[in-house]
């Protein structure tokens, strides 16, 4: 496994919140996800497709996400609906596109971003594909970053 694809998805998150969302990201200790017990609130998922395949998946608890829109769209959002779903999608799908300009070796595609929403909600895997996970600091309160890429 070439873990040397995560770099791009890293430097995509923190320039993502440090231009969008005027938010300090910082990266934690990366880890391979070896179980599907981290549980989540809101996750935004990008399908990655091309010489590689696999996907990137940014998840926040309620509260977390919705401070992460509010900032994003710089009005107080004080309840999960339709407008935190297309957000958290917009910002996996910024992210998913940013990271992919610098991955031009395995010529990816992005696919629409899925959003999934329900307390503690968990991201399963996909068989074979290894996953690692990001875990970030923010001023606006911690998240994760899961991306799984299969590289030839």
């Amino acid at each position: 496994m070439d873990v040397a694809y995560i770099n791009p998805f890293v430097v995509s998150t923190i320039e993502t919140f440090t231009k969008m969302l005027n938010s300090e990201a910082k990266p934690g200790k990366i880890q391979l996800k070896n179980d599907e017990s981290n549980t989540y609130d809101i996750s935004g998922v990008i399908g990655l497709s091309g010489e590689a395949q696999g996907s990137i998946c940014l998840s926040f608890p309620k509260l977390i996400a919705l401070k992460v829109v509010s900032a994003l769209v710089g009005a107080d959002i004080k309840i999960i609906g339709p407008e935190v779903s297309d957000a958290i999608g917009e910002i996996a799908n910024i992210i998913a596109g940013n990271a992919k300009q610098h991955l031009t070796q395995y010529n990816l595609s992005i696919s629409l971003p899925k959003v999934i929403m329900g307390k503690d909600h968990k991201i399963a895997s996909q068989r074979g594909i290894p996953t690692i996970i990001v875990p970030f600091e923010s001023s606006l309160g911690n998240f994760a970053m899961e991306v799984s890429l299969k590289t030839p």
